[in-house]
Order: C-alpha cells, then structure tokens, then sequence
C-alpha cells in the first residue's frame, strides 16, 4: 500500500500521525513539505480530495498570516494557494494520502479515518494521550 504524508518533523500531530501509519508496518512516502513545497495544482488537489476549503489547509495561527494580510476574505482559494507555496509554514499538517483517501490529520486519529489497517492496533501519542487503547478499541 503506498501511503503519502506531508511532514513537519518538528509538529507533534506530524509526528504521532506518522507513528500511527508505521505502527501498520508501512513505510510512508515522507514529503518533508517545509523543503520541497507542493506545486499550487498539487496543494489545491489534495485540499479538494480532502473536503476542505483552502482557507481550512492554512495555519492562521502563524505569523506569516497576519503579516501577509491572509485574514483579508477578498482574497481568492488561487492568492492563497500561492502564499502558502511561498510560505510553506502556512500549510496546515499533516496531510496524508492514501488509497482510501486524503485527510488533513488534525487531530492525528484522523489518519483512521483513511487507514483501516491501523483502526485496531494500540496507540499512544507522545503526549501519552491513548488513542487506540490494549484491546484495540478506539478511545
């Protein structure tokens, strides 16, 4: 099964998403997304596969936002697109493709929605916070 996660290393839902993907046993593509930013096509591509809205795909909490004036509703779904290709950090994580579909993984248990394989298999995030308790039951 081939599995797609655009990661931050340093975002703690990156990384329990991550862990909750090779805790199937699968080794995910990893897009480290900060250095290889998606095209504008391929970010509005997996915004759309996922239901969301780009407005939902981008961090409003980052600096850059407010700064690059984004909070303005004027701006169209392309205008965004191209800041957050600009200005990666902007780009709401972890998104996470596979053959079930795409999700942005905020919360990380998301991923389940995409990754059956993983429904069963106990999880606990860093934070110690259990997500899939001993007996395989989703929490």
């Amino acid at each position: 099964m081939h599995i797609t996660i655009y990661h931050n290393p340093e975002c703690g839902t990156s990384r329990n998403t991550l862990a909750m993907i090779r805790g199937t046993g699968i080794e995910p593509e990893i897009v480290l997304y900060l250095e290889n930013p998606p095209s504008a096509a391929t970010l509005a591509d997996l915004i759309a596969r996922a239901g969301i809205s780009v407005r939902d795909a981008i961090r409003t909490k980052q600096p850059e936002y407010l700064s690059q004036g984004l909070d303005n509703p004027e701006l169209s779904d392309t205008q965004l697109l191209a800041a957050m290709v600009a200005t990666p950090i902007l780009i709401n994580r972890p998104l996470v493709v596979t053959p079930h579909g795409v999700r942005l993984c905020r919360p990380s248990e998301l991923v389940l929605d995409i990754l059956p394989e993983a429904a069963t298999i106990p999880f606990t995030k860093e934070d110690g916070e259990v997500v899939i308790d001993k007996d395989g039951q989703r929490v």
